[in-house]
């Protein structure tokens, strides 16, 4: 775990399962950590700081680039 940083914060799963299916496919190593507590327990959300997503370092690089291309104006998806 030591080998991963976090890239980004989400509230809530629904924000990042876009996300989710493009790192799946680049093949990036990641994690949500908090996915399953705030799934349980959505109010804990801003309790526990979130959910954040935490990319090996290998892959930062190509996961922000992935991030940046979602919240372009000219992309069609977007993360929420």
């Amino acid at each position: 775990m030591k080998d991963f940083t976090t890239i980004a914060i989400f509230t809530f799963p629904h924000e990042y399962a876009v996300l989710k299916l493009l790192l799946d496919q680049a093949e990036i190593q990641y994690f949500f950590q908090n996915e399953t507590m705030v799934g349980v327990f959505p109010f804990y959300s801003n309790a526990i700081g979130g959910i954040h997503l935490k990319v090996h370092s290998r892959d930062i690089e190509q996961a922000k680039e992935i991030l940046d291309s979602l919240n372009d104006t000219s992309s069609p998806l977007k993360i929420v």
